[in-house]
C-alpha cells in the first residue's frame, strides 16, 4: 500500500506563548483520535507551534483504507417485524441481506456489513473541521459578522488559514468561511505576500527562508544560546531562566535576543524586584556583574532583524524605566511605615471565615514559636523569635507584595533589614515559608526554624481542628505541603521531641477562638486524624528517600514513638537489618512464631522451667539478648539492638527444627508456646515484625 505524508498547518492571530504546549498536545490527541476511529495507522508525528501557527506533520499516510468486514448480532428468529426493521435500519442493510445463524439452539439474524476501502484524502477533509471544532483552548472566542451566531466557529484567536497536504494533493476542507490551500505567510515584517507549500517535506524550509522557525524547539535553542552571548559580549554573565526560554521563543518566530542597559540608580531596589519585574512585566532576562551582583543590564528578545539594534533596546529601556520606577516607588513608600505598624492592618484580612484574620494567626504563630523556644526543642532566643512571629505576616499589606506576591516574606526581610531590627529577625521573616515543596532549601538558622516551625504546626493543627482536610488529588489550603516542612524541619535540624505534642500546642489558643469549651478533652477526630495524616506524609517522604513505608509501620506500631529523629534512627536500622541473612531469617522465624501463637489464641503463663535442649538454647540466648536490645534502644544505639536481635535467629531456627511445639502434654505445650511468647517480645523491643512485608 501506497503512503505518503500529510501536513496540516492552522493559521491565526497571535496564540499566547503560555497556550502553545498545550495547544501541540491538544492538536496530536485529535488528530490521532479522527485517524484510529476511520481505523488509519499513525505512526511518525511531529507537531510545531509559533505564535501564528500550528502545524502538524504525520509522516507515512496511508493514501487507502483497507476493505473491513464486520458483523452486527441482531434479534432472534420469531423477533417482532418493528425489532428486526430497526435492527436492518441501524446497520444499513435489508431483511435479505441477514443471516440466520444458530446461537444457543436458537435462530438469531447476524448483519453481515461489507466496508470498502476508502480514500485516506476523504478521511482528512471531513476530520479536520471536526478537530477545529472540538478543539479545546483554556479561553476561545468568535469573531467577524458570523459570530452573532453560537455556533460559529471558536478559536484562541480569529483563524485566517488552513494548509491541508497529503503527498503534493491538496485536502479540500472547510470551516465556516476559511478554506483550505497551498498557501500561508511568512514572518509579519519581514516577508510579504503568501508562501506556496508543495508538500510536508518543503513546509519547513519555506518558511525558514521567509523568517519563521516553525520549531518551537529550535527557536528556544536561539534564545538560549543567542541571550548568553549577548551577556557575554558585555562582560557579564545572564541569569539563567528556562521558563523565560520557552515564553519567548513562543512570543515570537524569528528570535534575535539584544542586550539593553538601564539606569544605575535602580539598582538601589532589591535585586529580586528588580529580576521579577523585568521577567513577569517585560519578560526580559536580567544579568549579574563578575562579582555576582545584579547589573544594570537586561536581554529582551527581539521577532525581528533591526536594522539599528540600539533603536530596539532603548525602546524597550524606556518600557523597563517605566516599571522599575513603579516598582522603586513602592519600594520607598513602604519603608515609610514600620513593620509593626503593618502588622496592625493584618485585622482586616480573613485568614479563614472560622479562623479569624491574620492577625488572629500570627497571635497563635508568636506564641508557638516563643514555646518552642523555651522548651529548648529549637535553641534559639525565644524574644527574637516572638518578635520575627508578630512581624512575619506584615508585608502582606505592602505596596510591594499587592504588585508582586511572589515576594512575601522576602520584601520583608529586607524592610526588617532596613528599619535595624536584629539580622535574626529579618532572616527569619525573609525564610520562615521556607521550606516550600520537596527541593527547596531547609532553614537552619534557630530563630528562622522556631517561626517556621510554628507558622506550619498552627496551619495543620488549625484546618485540621475545623475539619478542613485534603480529600483525594484536592489541597487547597496546602496542608500536605505544610506536613511536608514541618517533617523537613525537624529531620534536617535534628529536632527531638514529640510532634503530637506540639501539634496539640495550638490548640487552647485555637478553642478559645473557636468559642470551644477549653476543659473538654481534644476532640477524637482531631488526635487520630492529623496523627494518620502526618504519618502518611512521613512515608511519602521517606520512599522518595528510598526508606520502605512498610518499615514505618513496623516502628509506629509499637506506639509511644513520636519522636521523629530517633524514629527515623529506628527505621533506617531496621532496613540495614533485615538487608542481611540473619535479618531476613529472623524475620522468618518471628512470622512463624507469630503465626502459631495467633493459631492457639495463646496467652502466656509462667514460663516452664523443665526445658529440652533446643528451648534451653532459646532461653539463654533470649535472657542474653533482652537486656542488651532493651539498653541498646535506651541509650539509640539502634544497630547494637539490632546486632542483640541477631544472636537469636540461630536458636530460633534450631527451636523450629528440633521442638514439636503443639505436643501433646498440655503443660509442654504451654511451656513451649510461652517461650515463643517470649521470643516475640523480646523481637516487639525493636519493631513489629507482623508489618513488614515479604
Amino acid at each position: 500500500m501506497s503512503t505518503s505524508d500529510f501536513l496540516l498547518e492552522l493559521r491565526s492571530e497571535e496564540i499566547p506563548a503560555r497556550m502553545q504546549a498545550g495547544a501541540r498536545a491538544e492538536l496530536e490527541k485529535l488528530f490521532r483520535r479522527e485517524m484510529d476511529a476511520a481505523g488509519v495507522s499513525v505512526g511518525d508525528l511531529t507537531v510545531y507551534s509559533t505564535p501564528r501557527r500550528l502545524a502538524l506533520i504525520a509522516r507515512d499516510l496511508p493514501t487507502e483504507t483497507e476493505a473491513v468486514s464486520e458483523e452486527a448480532k441482531g434479534p432472534p428468529e420469531g423477533a417482532p417485524d418493528q425489532a428486526i426493521d430497526g435492527f436492518c435500519r441501524k446497520n444499513g442493510v435489508t431483511r435479505e441481506q441477514l443471516e440466520l445463524r444458530d446461537v444457543k439452539g436458537r435462530n438469531t439474524y447476524f448483519a453481515v456489513i461489507e466496508k470498502p476501502g476508502r480514500a485516506v484524502k476523504d478521511l482528512l477533509a471531513d476530520a479536520i473541521p471536526t478537530i477545529i471544532r472540538d478543539f479545546a483552548w483554556p479561553k476561545s472566542m468568535r469573531w467577524g459578522d458570523a459570530s452573532i451566531s453560537t455556533e460559529s466557529t471558536r478559536w484562541v484567536r480569529p483563524l485566517s488559514g488552513i494548509v491541508a497536504i497529503l503527498g503534493e494533493d491538496l485536502i479540500e476542507c472547510g470551516v465556516g468561511s476559511i478554506t483550505s490551500s497551498y498557501s500561508t505567510v511568512g514572518h509579519r515584517f519581514h516577508h510579504e505576500g503568501e508562501i506556496t507549500i508543495g508538500s510536508a517535506d518543503d513546509y519547513a524550509e519555506k518558511l525558514r527562508a521567509c523568517h519563521v522557525i516553525v520549531d518551537h524547539e529550535e527557536r528556544q535553542v536561539a534564545v538560549r544560546a543567542g541571550a548568553k552571548a549577548a551577556a557575554e559580549e558585555a562582560g557579564l554573565k545572564l541569569v539563567e531562566d528556562e521558563g523565560l526560554v520557552i515564553e519567548n521563543a513562543g512570543l515570537t518566530e524569528w528570535p534575535v535576543p539584544l542586550l539593553g542597559r538601564f539606569d544605575e540608580e535602580y539598582l538601589d531596589v532589591p535585586p529580586e524586584v528588580i529580576q521579577l519585574t523585568a521577567r513577569v512585566n517585560q519578560k526580559y532576562f536580567v544579568c549579574e556583574d563578575a562579582s555576582g551582583k545584579l547589573a544594570n543590564a537586561f536581554v529582551c528578545t527581539a521577532n525581528i532583524i533591526a536594522e539599528d539594534p540600539a533603536v530596539v533596546t532603548d525602546g524597550n529601556r524606556k518600557v523597563l524605566a517605566a516599571r522599575l520606577s513603579d516598582a522603586r516607588f513602592f519600594w520607598e513608600l513602604d519603608q515609610k511605615t514600620p513593620l509593626a505598624d503593618h502588622a496592625k492592618k493584618l485585622e482586616r484580612i480573613t485568614f479563614h471565615e472560622k479562623l479569624g484574620t491574620v492577625a488572629d494567626k500570627v497571635e497563635r504563630v508568636a506564641k508557638l514559636a516563643r514555646w518552642l523556644c523555651e522548651e529548648g526543642i529549637v535553641k534559639a532566643n525565644p524574644d527574637l523569635a516572638d518578635q520575627a512571629a508578630r512581624l512575619c505576616k506584615a508585608d502582606l499589606v505592602t505596596e510591594m507584595v499587592g504588585e508582586f506576591p511572589e515576594l512575601q516574606g522576602l520584601m520583608g526581610g529586607y524592610y526588617a533589614e532596613k528599619e535595624g531590627l536584629p539580622q535574626e529577625v529579618s532572616d527569619a521573616i525573609r525564610d520562615h515559608y521556607k521550606p516550600v515543596g520537596q527541593g527547596d532549601e531547609v532553614p537552619t538558622a534557630p530563630v528562622t526554624v522556631a517561626v517556621s516551625l510554628a507558622d506550619k504546626l498552627d496551619t495543620l493543627a488549625a484546618f485540621f481542628m475545623i475539619e478542613e482536610r485534603p480529600t483525594g488529588s484536592k489541597d487547597p489550603f496546602a496542608l500536605r505541603r505544610a506536613a511536608i516542612g514541618i517533617l523537613r524541619l525537624i529531620t534536617e535540624n535534628d529536632l527531638r521531641f514529640s510532634i503530637w505534642g506540639a501539634l496539640l500546642g495550638p490548640i487552647e489558643p485555637l478553642r478559645e477562638q473557636l468559642g470551644l469549651p477549653l476543659w473538654e478533652a481534644v476532640p477524637v477526630y482531631y488526635a487520630t486524624s492529623v496523627r494518620d495524616f502526618v504519618a502518611d506524609r512521613l512515608k511519602v517522604q521517606q520512599r522518595e528517600a528510598g526508606v520502605r513505608h512498610d518499615l514505618i509501620d513496623a516502628i509506629f506500631a509499637l506506639g509511644g514513638e513520636d519522636d521523629l529523629v530517633r524514629l527515623l534512627a529506628r527505621v533506617k536500622a531496621l532496613q540495614s537489618f533485615i538487608k542481611t541473612e540473619d535479618g531476613a531469617n529472623l524475620v522468618a522465624g518471628y512470622k512463624r512464631a507469630a503465626n502459631i501463637l495467633k493459631k492457639e489464641e495463646f496467652e502466656p503463663t509462667e514460663p516452664s522451667h523443665t526445658a529440652e535442649e533446643a528451648e534451653k538454647a532459646l532461653i539463654d540466648a533470649l535472657q542474653a539478648a533482652e537486656p542488651k536490645a532493651v539498653a541498646a534502644i535506651e541509650s539509640e544505639d539502634f544497630a547494637s539492638a539490632m546486632s542483640a536481635l541477631a544472636s537469636l535467629r540461630a536458636p530460633i531456627d534450631r527451636f523450629f527444627e528440633d521442638v514439636i511445639v503443639n505436643a501433646e502434654e498440655k503443660h509442654v505445650r504451654a511451656a513451649r508456646l510461652t517461650l515463643l511468647s517470649r521470643f516475640r517480645d523480646a523481637v516487639h523491643q525493636v519493631a513489629d515484625f507482623s508489618r513488614i512485608e515479604g
